[in-house]
């Protein structure tokens, strides 16, 4: 009896805990209002699928397309791997992850995925196999795509090559290496719902929408997470550290924000991964430049910026005064007594950013006025330094070698508080224990 009791509490303690979430988490989209009606009852233009160009293209072509759109290939692809062949490894704090392969290999890939069973893990997060996904596959985002437009994600995998490649068996310690806990966390974070188009936003509004929530899941990075992990929609896109990287604050508050930035300048960051006056994107948003945005059409990124100017402003920790240049000479200017990191710097970051942080090289080498400098973490200072960055511009590649095996660890923490305090608004103050740390999250 007093088993059965027990059972029936933690029974009725989770329904309620589920009402609870239910009522006061909001969703991705529930800060916009107005009403929302089901895809076949839209009257206005389908903000789904690929752009007008490609509608008429087979199934594969728009596969292709929306796959980018979807960041696939930066996540189940690892380093020096076949392309789509898994095995990138996603370090957290009790355990490692490593991406599957998602080739259509009939052994280690997912070529025996029937069309029910694709969705089941795109929309559901469930394996053919019964298994439950791990959020780091971010279904709870996908959930929003339609049957289409995973089917034709589908499509495109099933026309590359297949490549037979074991996949790699995850590390995590007791309980988190219990997936079939995964049920209950799905009932409570995964919405399982289709996109549903706001009536009282424009077309733009809503196919940026789509794409920024289902396809490109900015919110997986760019919103902080609550204590069982979840994305918290109430402080949506206010910024957040994933994978030892900081993504940076991208609502429309106009100081820590981009609520200060013109349309122009975010269309180029998200395109071409590089804002005058703003930065350069490094790390995954590199990455997400480098392999979805910059491969999207000019209407969809512009789409994206009208749906992030009307996400509400949350005022974050970030900085909210960005420096101007610093002085030309190595002896004027802020955190001059930081001699060991004013080495490093002068050994190898002057050449190519010069002591004012306008580079005369490239554009993209400069750093005043980027956000990175003047965040008072210095989170990506020192992961810039540690693993370099690599820029596909215009005018050709512009790449920063990684120095994290040139320097020790209380070089790169003196270095990055020096990057800070000279071009920043505010030094950091990394130590050598910070930097292991940075390190260890970013195993790829």
């Amino acid at each position: 009896m007093r088993a059965r009791i027990i059972v029936i509490a933690v029974v009725v303690l989770f329904v309620l805990a589920f009402i609870g979430w239910r009522m006061f988490f909001p969703g991705p989209m529930a800060f916009a209002g107005g009403s929302t009606v089901a895809l076949a009852d839209y009257h206005g233009a389908d903000p789904t699928g690929v752009p007008t160009t490609l509608a008429s293209g087979d199934q594969v072509k728009r596969g292709e397309y929306l796959a980018r759109a979807a960041d696939c290939m930066v996540c189940h692809t690892a380093p020096g791997g076949a392309q789509y062949a898994g095995g990138l490894a996603i370090p957290l704090s009790f355990g490692t992850i490593y991406s599957s392969n998602i080739t259509p290999d009939k052994d280690t890939g997912i070529g025996n995925y029937s069309d029910p069973d694709f969705l089941n893990a795109m929309q559901h997060g469930i394996r053919r196999d019964g298994e439950r996904l791990y959020p780091a596959m971010p279904y709870t985002s996908y959930t929003y795509m339609t049957d289409a437009d995973a089917l034709a994600i589908k499509a495109y995998l099933f026309s590359l090559p297949a490549v037979h490649a074991d996949n790699r068996p995850n590390t995590f310690t007791f309980p988190f290496n219990q997936r079939w806990t995964m049920m209950f966390w799905s009932l409570l974070f995964n919405a399982d719902a289709r996109f549903a188009p706001n009536t009282g936003q424009s077309a733009e509004w809503n196919r940026g929408a789509y794409i920024a929530e289902g396809l490109a899941h900015c919110g997986e990075c760019h919103t902080p997470r609550n204590f069982a992990f979840a994305l918290d929609n109430r402080k949506k896109f206010a910024g957040a550290v994933t994978a030892g990287w900081k993504a940076f604050n991208i609502t429309s508050d106009k100081a820590t924000g981009i609520g200060g930035w013109t349309d122009d300048e975010i269309v180029a960051y998200l395109a071409q991964g590089h804002a005058k006056g703003r930065g350069t994107a490094a790390g995954p948003m590199g990455e997400a430049v480098d392999q979805s945005f910059s491969q999207m059409a000019p209407a969809d990124i512009h789409a994206v910026v009208s749906y992030l100017r009307s996400v509400p402003p949350v005022t974050s920790s970030e900085p909210a005064t960005i420096a101007p240049p610093a002085p030309a000479s190595p002896t004027k200017g802020g955190a001059v007594a930081d001699l060991g990191g004013k080495q490093v710097f002068e050994e190898a970051c002057a050449s190519c950013h010069n002591w004012t942080g306008v580079s005369a090289i490239s554009p993209f080498a400069t750093i005043a006025g980027a956000r990175a400098v003047n965040d008072p973490t210095a989170t990506n200072v020192a992961q810039i330094v540690i693993t370099g960055t690599m820029r596909h511009t215009p005018s050709g590649v512009i790449s920063m070698p990684a120095f994290g095996s040139a320097y020790s660890n209380a070089e790169i923490a003196a270095v990055a508080n020096y990057v800070t305090g000279r071009f920043g608004s505010a030094p950091s103050h990394l130590t050598e224990k910070d930097v292991v740390w940075l390190r260890n999250e970013t195993s790829r």
